[in-house]
């Protein structure tokens, strides 16, 4: 049987395969080098610890995943970050996405802040749910620093940079996966949400050519769950 393996090297599809690798390789950086715990906070202001240590968290995100790839896609690939979702896009598009979205969603996002299980996780920084004097710069590094790397990975770098390869679908699906496993240890609904918000996210980034209308509905999840469990 393994007489007639051969292994399907093809030089000129290297990039591809960074791609691929890119995803287990960076995200496991993270995982191990990148939670609370695993560093030293790096940066330090005048902020309770735990808010301190989640905008570290998540600058350490945006290092892995939106300044490596960006490097890379400028230095090797030779190409312009807009051909990976940087650009305006599609607006009208984008736009519709952004009203019929939210109208959908909105209802989920504010009762399923209600539950025990997203109210144990969120806010990430547990001092907010007592003193919001720092909410805004918190949850403007959480919107910078996270969501803008989150979707320029995820539904930029992966997402753009496979469809030529393997298509709209199986690209759509790879990176859906790989976002999906960041999630483990999260709640239940939660990861059964990344699955569909993946899948329809990519949809939309495609259809737009643009990961900017992701990251607002993304951000508004995350953050809009943030602000109900603080003041529900």
């Amino acid at each position: 049987m393994l007489k007639n393996f051969k292994l399907d090297y093809n030089k000129k599809d290297i990039h591809y395969y960074i791609i691929l690798l890119s995803a287990p390789v960076l995200l496991t950086i993270y995982r191990y080098h990148g939670y609370p715990g695993t560093f030293d906070p790096f940066i330090n202001f005048d902020f309770p610890e735990d808010q301190v240590i989640r905008i570290n968290q998540f600058i350490i995100f945006f290092i892995l995943t939106f300044i490596i790839p960006a490097l890379y896609i400028k230095l090797a690939m030779k190409q312009k970050l807009t051909a990976f979702g940087l650009g305006a896009g599609d607006i009208k598009t984008g736009l519709i996405s952004l009203i019929l979205i939210p109208l959908i969603v909105l209802p989920s996002i504010y009762f399923g802040a209600k539950m025990p299980e997203l109210q144990t996780e969120y806010p990430l920084a547990k001092s907010l749910l007592h003193d919001q004097s720092n909410l805004l710069v918190y949850e403007l590094a959480y919107l910078i620093f996270y969501y803008i790397a989150w979707e320029f990975f995820f539904r930029g770098f992966i997402l753009f940079g496979l469809k030529d390869k393997f298509g709209a679908i199986n690209a759509i699906l790879i990176q859906t996966i790989s976002s999906c496993l960041v999630h483990i240890d999260k709640p239940e609904g939660e990861i059964i949400g990344s699955i569909i918000a993946g899948i329809i996210l990519g949809i939309i980034a495609l259809r737009t050519r643009s990961i900017w209308y992701v990251v607002i509905l993304h951000a508004a999840i995350g953050i809009l769950t943030d602000l109900f469990i603080i003041y529900g």
